[in-house]
């Protein structure tokens, strides 16, 4: 038996779209539902694919530069006027 190494090796991107459909809409080609452990080996397998042939910015899960969009800008205080008297 190959290892999972030889496997992902083996994978073409023809074989690589399949498996991604299948786990998008949880079926095979054939119709035939995947399992949860079938769903679950499969995505194993597509992101080992992904790291040894696309890019990060195209691989499953990738979700870019995680920066809080206002670093810089103030947060304003509606609660309270800044010129209200204490």
């Amino acid at each position: 038996m190959s290892s999972f190494n030889d496997m992902i090796k083996n994978i073409t991107p023809d074989i690589y779209q399949n498996l991604k459909l299948a786990v998008e809409i949880g079926k095979w080609p054939d119709g035939g539902k995947l399992t949860a452990e079938q769903r679950e080996l499969t995505l194993q397998a597509m992101i080992a694919w992904e790291i040894q042939n696309l890019p990060e910015d195209e691989r499953t899960g990738y979700m870019g530069p995680q920066e809080c969009g206002s670093k810089s800008e103030p947060i304003p205080n509606l609660l309270f006027k800044s010129d209200a008297i204490h």
